[in-house]
């Protein structure tokens, strides 16, 4: 018998995972049995990688672009990056390739930037329910989380006057994410007014996540760091895998003032040191190369978020918004029981769906869950009818 085992770090128990990967372990074992799985859960886009990417990518190894790079980034890359970034957001003067900093996935920056800016104690202001990286990694830097519960009757936009009261002197950041991951809500431009001068008032550093900015379908994108004043105090977190479908090439780029950038770049130093070359390569030819491949993608998006949307509220108990952005929808199912997680692993089991419960995302997704429509019209319609038949029998 083993006589000593390995303790793991206190920090490591200020970590929390993500329901996600618990569905997807499920799902993977129900499959194996011979179970035929939905999958509804997971926020990949189902197109393939634009074929110009893909070349790009190819011929860089060729090339053998095969060795290590800038922790910041190539050069090609960063300047496409503050090209691109300025253009669509209507940023002037333009980035500098100086304020762009390059990750392996947007993950690993959100924590690289909150790392570099957020102490213990700070308070980190975020909406509920939000993407789980940020209270995992507002938790494992012993700040304080200050969650702002997301409301369905308004679309799922932060409410300003929670939001301003739960601000003060000692807020440190405030976390945006539009369109947002789970609600698929968008934050109008009005809202980020608002939320600008709150910022300014209480002398605020603004995280805004916009891995969704591409996935926007009733009005066009708008950024808060294209607001007087906010450039400065702006951080943007973008990346390449819900636009071009590069989910599993892993690339994900900051923009904010070079001395922080700097600072970022360090912390990239001390965890991954650089991102892959002939990604990079990859990336630099999504930017400069067609959009078209984009714009198809958002106008399939539509169409099945209209479809889901429509199927949904066709279901007993289950009220859902139509969300302006991403490719989730947030259907209400309190109707049918409190407990969303029973629900969601019910649907699995039962109905071969695969979803995620709302409160994976934090106490105010409680008696939600969150879908996405990131697959096929055919597989959405399918879906739709497998919980039909399933959901009457559900035992709350």
């Amino acid at each position: 018998m083993l006589s000593y085992e390995i303790r793991p770090s206190a920090a490591m128990g200020r970590l929390s995972g993500e329901g996600a990967f618990e569905v997807l372990a499920r799902a993977r074992e129900l499959e194996a049995q011979g179970h035929n799985i939905i999958h509804l859960y997971v926020g990949e886009p189902d197109f393939e990688t634009p074929e110009h990417i893909k070349s790009a990518g190819i011929e860089a190894i060729r090339a053998n672009q095969t060795h290590y790079t800038p922790t910041a980034g190539i050069a090609p890359l960063r300047e496409a990056i503050a090209a691109y970034a300025s253009r669509f957001r209507d940023i002037t003067p333009a980035f500098s390739p100086s304020e762009v900093v390059v990750g392996p996935g947007l993950k690993s920056l959100i924590w690289n930037v909150l790392c570099a800016i957020v102490d213990p104690g700070d308070e980190v202001v975020f909406a509920d329910p939000a993407y789980p990286a940020y209270a995992s990694c507002v938790s494992y830097l012993q700040a304080k989380a200050v969650p702002v519960p997301l409301l369905e009757r308004t679309g799922f936009r932060l409410d300003l006057d929670q939001l301003a009261a739960k601000m003060s002197s000692r807020t440190r950041v405030l976390i945006l994410n539009s369109p947002h991951n789970p609600t698929g809500g968008v934050l109008t431009r009005s809202d980020l007014e608002t939320i600008a001068e709150l910022a300014l008032k209480h002398d605020v550093t603004v995280v805004t996540d916009e891995i969704y900015c591409r996935n926007v379908y009733d009005a066009a994108f708008f950024s808060i760091a294209s607001l007087p004043e906010m450039r400065e105090r702006t951080i943007i977190l973008d990346g390449f895998s819900k636009a071009y479908a590069m989910t599993g090439w892993r690339l994900g780029y900051a923009i904010m003032p070079a001395h922080l950038a700097r600072v970022v770049a360090l912390m990239g130093q001390n965890t991954y040191s650089c991102t892959a070359a002939f990604v990079q390569h990859g990336g630099t030819a999504a930017l400069e190369g067609p959009d078209d491949s984009v714009t198809r993608m958002v106008a399939e998006f539509r169409g099945r978020r209209d479809a889901i949307v429509a199927g949904l509220n066709a279901l007993p108990g289950v009220r859902c918004v139509t969300p302006p952005g991403a490719f989730y929808v947030f259907p209400n199912v309190s109707a049918i029981t409190s407990d969303d997680r029973r629900l969601g692993s019910y649907l699995l089991e039962e109905a071969g769906v695969g979803v995620l419960a709302g409160s994976y995302f934090g106490d105010a997704g409680r008696g939600y869950l969150r879908l996405s429509y990131a697959n096929s019209l055919d597989n959405i319609t399918l879906a739709l009818e497998r919980m039909k038949a399933a959901l009457p029998a559900f035992t709350a």
